[in-house]
């Protein structure tokens, strides 16, 4: 029998293939969702032993998310011990002042992809195990701006500052004995992400000298060792008790 059950989304780089790295764990069967396969994590979870199942998505179209959602969460095995949904991907992007936000395609995408893409595979990922007996964990990853804003980041604030009440009306609806939840903040760690952020304009993004300068002085989290923690994080026996959280509150 399957121990865990994995779902992760945005695993292809960053992040997110630090997390799916981290989930070749024997009796371990995960499911990514990214825009490209990763032929070295394939590689990996042979040497490992996991059945690994990955599949091309763009979440930042809603039509492919919502049918993603239902098809993955239809056919998960109802025998294992533990769920696991991972929503990590997510985009900083559009990067610009409030009066120039006006590419709504760039707006609807990120909006999609950080937010409705999330809430459509939570929606079918808990239906599917609602009456399980097993362990039942959902993961958001969100950030320190959907919590305290950054000029130039009105879409990126917003959709995390989204994603962080989404989180707080789950756990509510849900109780102590349902799915636990949690939207965790992983701290600046050095990804693709941060590449973007680096390249914004500095009209558009006044904050861009301090993130060159957390570059610079080697002040960015590798993502293998946040990864890490975040894993450490998600085994906790009190996860979901604090359902807005930092980890960076934790060594």
């Amino acid at each position: 029998m399957t121990d865990t059950i994995a779902v992760l989304t945005g695993a292809s780089r960053g992040l997110g293939a630090g997390l799916a790295r981290g989930l070749l764990r024997k009796g371990t069967r995960l499911i990514t969702l990214a825009r490209r396969p990763d032929a070295e994590l394939q590689s990996l979870a042979a040497q490992h032993g996991v059945e690994l199942e990955q599949i091309e998505v763009d979440l930042s179209d809603l039509q492919a998310a919502g049918e993603v959602a239902e098809r993955v969460c239809a056919s998960l095995p109802r025998d294992a011990k533990r769920y696991l949904l991972i929503n990590n991907a997510g985009t900083v992007e559009p990067v610009a002042s409030a009066a120039k936000l006006t590419d709504g395609a760039a707006i609807n995408a990120a909006f999609t992809l950080n937010v409705s893409a999330v809430i459509l595979l939570t929606a079918r990922f808990v239906a599917a195990v609602q009456d399980l007996a097993a362990d039942r964990r959902v993961l958001n990853i969100s950030s320190g701006a959907g919590r305290n804003p950054n000029a130039g980041w009105g879409v990126y604030c917003a959709t995390k500052a989204a994603l962080d009440m989404y989180t707080r009306v789950l756990k509510l609806e849900q109780g102590n004995s349902g799915v636990r939840t949690v939207s965790l903040a992983p701290g600046i760690v050095d990804t693709g992400m941060q590449e973007t952020i680096r390249a914004s304009d500095p009209e558009n993004f006044p904050a861009l000298a301090k993130f060159q300068e957390y570059h610079a002085t080697g002040k960015l989290a590798a993502p293998a060792d946040v990864a890490a923690r975040i894993l450490a994080y998600l085994d906790r026996d009190d996860f979901g008790n604090t359902e807005i959280d930092d980890i960076r509150n934790y060594n």
